[in-house]
């Protein structure tokens, strides 16, 4: 974080973290899901702590490749599904608000009958960092990091003026 936090350090880093493949034993309020979302809580807090003035310039994404199933599995835990989340943090978001088009949880609503039914396409998301944090040429971000995604409009108002 120090690195970040210097006024001429990096701009774009990557963090990964593990742990978030709960088949068994995933728990509510407690277990597998429970603790890595609060080592997750825990350690973006300790990021804002630490980039200090930075973070009024910051943009964090967290994101992941996949969701888990809406049902527990017969080990207690989910299975690898479609529906998932996002979260944009930092300074630089316009934050305080959940951006979705909720298709609810009824049999009939699910994805093939077992998953979140995805609303939000996450290049969406990407692409809005990409073109209104980092200001990043839209024919560039369209022709080389997500070629064949125009269909994925950039989510717009995620990054504030």
């Amino acid at each position: 974080p120090i690195l970040l936090a210097a006024h001429d350090g990096p701009r774009v880093a990557v963090l990964e973290m593990l742990g978030w493949d709960t088949h068994a034993g995933q728990g509510t309020t407690g277990g597998r899901l429970a603790n890595v979302l609060k080592a997750l809580g825990e350690g973006l807090d300790e990021l804002r702590i630490a980039l200090g003035p930075a973070w009024g310039e910051t943009a964090v994404a967290v994101v992941t490749e996949f969701g888990r199933t809406v049902a527990a599995n017969g080990t207690g835990g989910t299975d690898h599904g479609t529906g998932s989340v996002a979260f944009l943090l930092g300074g630089s978001i316009s934050g305080g608000h959940v951006v979705t088009r909720w298709p609810g949880l009824s049999q009939t609503n699910l994805f093939e009958g077992r998953d979140l039914a995805p609303t939000t396409d996450l290049r969406s998301v990407m692409k809005a960092l990409l073109l209104d944090h980092l200001g990043l040429p839209a024919a560039e971000v369209e022709r080389i990091v997500f070629p064949h995604s125009v269909a994925a409009t950039p989510l717009r108002n995620s990054v504030r003026a």
